[in-house]
């Protein structure tokens, strides 16, 4: 499986560059991240447990941080951090992207939700 050679946070644009060893070059936004995070708390323990995340639509990425020689973690301004997303992942995450942001946009408008976050009352 390709390998990153750059990973670069472009924290004003809230994406994250992923360069690989095959050539391959992605640009993943946070949101897309974010709502496709690699944790159980979005995924579940099963294929039919994922939780559709909304309202991600300005969600940031505070850092990037290693794990091992196999995985980053991201730390989102959400506060979620849970997720590890190996290189194998953010792979196809990049090589996916259209498909599952698709679904994810469907998902959302099945169930009545929106990208953006909830309006606050003042």
């Amino acid at each position: 499986m390709p390998t990153p050679t750059e990973i670069r946070l472009k924290r004003a644009e809230r994406v994250l560059e992923v360069v690989f060893d095959d050539g391959a070059r992605f640009t993943l936004p946070a949101e897309y991240l974010r709502v496709e995070s690699p944790s159980a708390e979005v995924q579940g323990h099963a294929p039919d447990q994922k939780v559709i995340v909304s309202g991600r639509r300005e969600v940031g990425i505070i850092r990037v941080e290693p794990v091992g020689h196999y995985a980053i973690r991201i730390v989102f301004d959400d506060l979620h951090d849970s997720g590890i997303y190996s290189w194998d992942y953010l792979y196809q995450l990049g090589a996916e992207q259209a498909e599952r942001w698709a679904a994810y946009e469907a998902e959302l408008a099945a169930k009545g939700l929106s990208r953006d976050p909830p309006r606050r009352r003042h």
